[in-house]
């Protein structure tokens, strides 16, 4: 059979010929007249190559291979309406595996209260978190195997974006550090030694790049791939960390960090959640990102 020339309205009619074993309650069934019905008829046995229904008596009867498609039709067209239906996501039951991309930061701010969350919700559940990467080396087959992408910025091509939580940028030094207490002066400030932060895809830190549009330069020490790193060098060093207010906070206790306001105002900074063009109407993804939202939330009305 060449199937260019089915029409999916003859498997229909079909269908409800094979429940009815009658043309006019086939034609009642699906909404079309006795002619169109019986004209679907004729064009179905010269497709098949059988006469499907023949009369006995009275009656019409359905032929051998006619019995014999009635289930597997069935079947078939239910698996094409399928195709039109969201899958319900069963959260409780759910054994899916998620892939995020995010920080060092939003791992340390969001994944504790996440996992909180999902572990009551959906046990089976597992996310895997892939480190951030930027946006010259996020490839479009890259892209493919993420779920879901925490990141400030807008470069994620085939992504729609969600703001998750505002934070702004503070000096970390450990405590006891000698120029503690002067570092909110520009001069004091100059004259530190500091480590930067260059995750893999930028070319620099961008607090240097906000600090170049303004003239200043900074004195770099030491560079790390990751914010969390940096507190830990600060925590042990004299150097000094440029980092998000609220990594700061949520560290301070453990690595015995103080928080310096910076002698320039940095601004507010904005973390969003970018989550596939083409998941949008995903129950999963709808699931997950309703959770995320709901973190992202929780740690805007907390005071860092």
């Amino acid at each position: 059979m060449n199937l260019n020339s089915l029409d999916l309205n003859l498997l229909v009619a079909l269908d409800a010929l094979l429940m009815e074993a009658n043309v006019s309650r086939a034609a009642m069934r699906i909404g079309l007249s006795q002619p169109a019905a019986s004209h679907a008829l004729q064009r179905l046995r010269e497709l098949i190559g059988d006469p499907l229904l023949v009369r006995s008596g009275a009656r019409m009867e359905l032929t051998p291979r006619a019995l014999a498609l009635r289930a597997p039709l069935a079947q078939a067209l239910d698996q094409v309406r399928a195709l039109f239906v969201p899958d319900d996501f069963d959260a409780a039951r759910s054994e899916r595996q998620f892939r995020l991309m995010m920080p060092d930061l939003a791992v340390e701010l969001l994944m504790p209260p996440l996992m909180e969350k999902i572990t009551r919700l959906a046990p089976n559940v597992t996310i895997d978190v892939v480190p951030w990467r930027g946006s010259a080396i996020f490839t479009a087959e890259f892209a493919r195997t993420i779920d879901m992408v925490i990141s400030i910025g807008d470069a994620f091509k085939g992504f729609h974006r969600q703001l998750l939580y505002t934070d702004a940028d503070a000096l970390a030094v450990r405590r006891g550090h000698p120029s503690a207490s002067k570092l909110k002066t520009k001069e004091a400030f100059l004259s530190a030694r500091h480590v930067a932060v260059i995750i893999r895809g930028q070319n620099e830190d961008l607090i240097d790049s906000w600090l170049r549009a303004k003239g200043i330069e900074r004195r770099i020490a030491l560079i790390v791939p990751g914010y969390i790193e940096a507190l830990h060098v600060a925590a042990r060093t004299d150097l000094v960390a440029f980092v998000p207010r609220r990594l700061i906070a949520a560290l301070s206790q453990q690595l015995s960090l103080k928080t310096i306001a910076p002698p320039l105002d940095p601004g507010i900074d904005e973390q969003f959640m970018f989550y596939p063009t083409r998941a949008q109407m995903d129950p999963g993804s709808i699931w997950l990102r309703k959770l995320m939202l709901q973190t992202g939330r929780e740690l805007d009305r907390k005071r860092p």
